[in-house]
Parts: structure tokens; sequence; C-alpha cells
């Protein structure tokens, strides 16, 4: 529990920090750029959904806040609602961002073409009704979970030290949980999808571009092909962790083992997504590397005059 414990402390910490970078570089890109590109504000949300979605999970999770003790039902009830809202926003703005990209790379005679200017003009609308739909299919937390010190052992379900399900509202949170796991599954069908079709038209640019440039030449990556490849990892890295944490879930309500292991563990490889997830975003952003430069060459300049 101690190795656990340091573990998912120091994840939080580098996670926090990352997705803080990358939100108050995206928040700065919004007031210098009059036009900012869909992609920032997408990338923007997510880093604030991971903050908060980290911050959440650190105070529901044992640790340094155990002396807090969340007698109180309300502190309980609105961390861990707003610990699944989180969740269920990474999932369904990582599948907008695929998506998206889908349709950005798409060729203008295709039909996914038509939907290049109508995406970027409902992208707001897009991301304010995935807050309402992540938001209402989470509300039924705010009715069955309760502060564990206020049920006994045989009447609840532990979701972690303080927090627990009401095992009298069990069958109706299992309802809602069936309901959010296959808003969870369309959204990952979709991200699945939009991955196939986005290798399907890269493939077939390699095979032209193999005729229009010498094979002992290196031809440069355009800006949507690299963006195009940030996605697909960060599809491929959130699919494979998405299913780790699936079948954990899984076991643990059929078996009911809700230990303090077994939510550690699990804390761990939720997490993991939201943590490595700024970070594949930063080094693979050219806009903010040669900002980064910029910023060190002047730094540089003015502590050398």
């Amino acid at each position: 529990m101690l190795l656990l414990k340091n573990a998912f402390l120091l994840q939080v910490g580098i996670g926090v920090t990352a997705n803080t970078f990358l939100l108050l570089f995206r928040i700065l890109t919004l007031f210098l750029d009059y036009r900012p590109k869909p992609h920032d504000l997408l990338t923007g949300n997510l880093a604030l959904v991971h903050i908060l979605m980290l911050l959440t999970m650190l105070f529901l999770s044992p640790g340094p806040f155990e002396s807090l003790r969340f007698q109180n039902d309300v502190k309980c009830k609105a961390l861990f609602y707003l610990s699944r809202v989180m969740r269920g926003l990474s999932i369904c703005t990582t599948c907008l961002l695929s998506m998206l990209q889908a349709v950005t790379i798409s060729p203008s005679s295709s039909w996914l073409g038509r939907f290049k200017q109508k995406s970027r003009r409902y992208l707001i609308h897009s991301l304010l009704f995935l807050w309402f739909l992540c938001l209402s299919f989470s509300c039924n937390l705010l009715f069955s979970t309760v502060a564990a010190s206020n049920v006994t052992q045989t009447q609840e379900l532990s979701f972690g030290n303080y927090c627990s399900l009401s095992s009298a509202r069990y069958l109706r949170w299992s309802l809602f949980f069936m309901l959010a796991l296959l808003r969870d599954v369309c959204f990952v069908g979709g991200m699945l999808l939009s991955s196939v079709y986005m290798v399907t038209l890269l493939f077939r640019h390699q095979r032209r571009s193999q005729h229009l440039h010498n094979m002992s030449l290196a031809p440069s990556i355009s800006p949507e092909k690299r963006a195009t490849q940030i996605i697909l990892l960060l599809v491929s890295f959130f699919v494979v962790m998405y299913w780790v944490d699936l079948i954990i879930s899984f076991c643990s309500i059929v078996l009911l083992a809700h230990g303090p292991i077994m939510l550690g563990f699990q804390a761990l490889v939720v997490n993991v997504y939201p943590t490595i997830s700024p970070f594949v975003i930063i080094i693979f952003d050219k806009g903010i590397i040669s900002t980064l430069q910029n910023m060190e060459q002047k730094v540089y300049r003015f502590l050398t005059k």
C-alpha cells in the first residue's frame, strides 16, 4: 500500500503539472491568436478535464488527505460525481478530437470532406453537448453515493476509504452504470472507426508520395499528417488503458473485490492516460516546441546582455 500511495502521488503530481502547462499554453494561444485552431480548443479542454480528474482522484484515494475524513455526504457526492464526469469527458473529448482530425484530413471530394467547415463552426456546441451529456449521465451518483461512515458494512459497497455506494440503491446504480458503459463503448467505437479511416488515408497518401518523391529523399511531414500521428498515438494508448480499466472494474464489481489494493491499482491504471497524454501532445506539437525555443533564446539574450 505504501508503494501504491507513493506511485499514485508521483503520478498525480506529474500529470497535473504537465496538463497545467498545456492548458496555460492553449489559453495564451487563444488570447494571441484571433483564429485559434479547433484542435487547440479540444486539447485545452482535455487538459482541463484531466487536471480536475487527477485532483478528484487524489482526494478520493487514501494518502496525504486521509485526515480530512469525508464524514459529510455532500463532499463525498461532489467528489465522486466529479470524478466520474471528468472520466466520461476524457473519453468523449478524445473521441471528438479523433473524429475532427478524420474530417480535417479527408479529401474535399469525399463525403466527410463536406463537413470541414461545419465541424469548425459547431465545435463549441459539440463541447457544450459533451459536458451536458456527461453531467447528466452521472447524476445518479448524487443520490446513491454516501460517506462510508453513514452506512454499515453490510449495507455498503465501498469505492474508497470514505465514499461508498449504498446497496439499497445498487440496482438503480447498475442501470445507470450500464447506460454510461454503453455511452463509453459508442465513443470508443467512434475513436476506432475514425482511427482506421485515418490510417487508411495515410497509407494511400504514402503510396502516392512514393511515385512523386525519390526514395532517397525524405519528404517533409505536413502539419496535418503530424497532427494525425499524434491523435492516432493518443487514441491507441487510450483504448489500451480503457480496456485494462474496464476489465479491472468488471472483475471488482462481479467479485465485490473493492479492497484498498485493488482500488489503488485501479486508480493508477485510470490515471495513466491523463498523465501521459499532455506529454504526447507537447513533445510532438511543433508550435509548442518552437515557442519554447524562442523563449529560451530570448532569455539567453537577456541574460547575456
